[in-house]
């Protein structure tokens, strides 16, 4: 996947990760996930952390997206994004994301992130919420 249909496809995502809903309609059924924090993981928990994700918002994180290289079934992002936490501490991350595409759909993606701005921000609220 070269060109629009890659930018297309990641600015797609970006705006469901914004929303809290990653619809199945971006993914292929048998999509899996890896993130710094976690590791590996099916379609389903990738979707589930997702939605966490907006409850520990206070507000749709904002992307953006600084690049866009793609290369047959590979396509590469770098991004940042901004927001306000649940617990109003102001929340800012730098990702590089590797997807794999398939029939162009997200058959895979791999979320790397500064693991210790998420561990400081994110996991105490991970932690309370699904407490609740």
């Amino acid at each position: 996947m070269t060109g629009t249909n890659a930018e297309n496809l990641v600015h797609a995502f970006f705006t469901a990760v914004a929303a809290g809903d990653l619809p199945d309609s971006l993914l292929t059924p048998d999509m899996t996930g890896w993130i710094t924090t976690q590791g590996a993981m099916d379609k389903a928990s990738y979707q589930g952390l997702i939605r966490l994700l907006a409850r520990m918002t206070n507000g749709p994180l904002h992307f953006v997206v600084d690049s866009i290289t793609a290369q047959e079934d590979r396509i590469v992002a770098e991004a940042r994004s901004t927001g306000r936490l649940i617990d109003g501490t102001d929340y800012a991350q730098t990702y590089v994301y590797v997807f794999r595409v398939r029939e162009g759909r997200i058959a895979s993606v791999a979320e790397h992130y500064n693991a210790l701005i998420a561990q400081e921000k994110l996991l105490p609220l991970m932690k309370a919420l699904r407490e609740t």
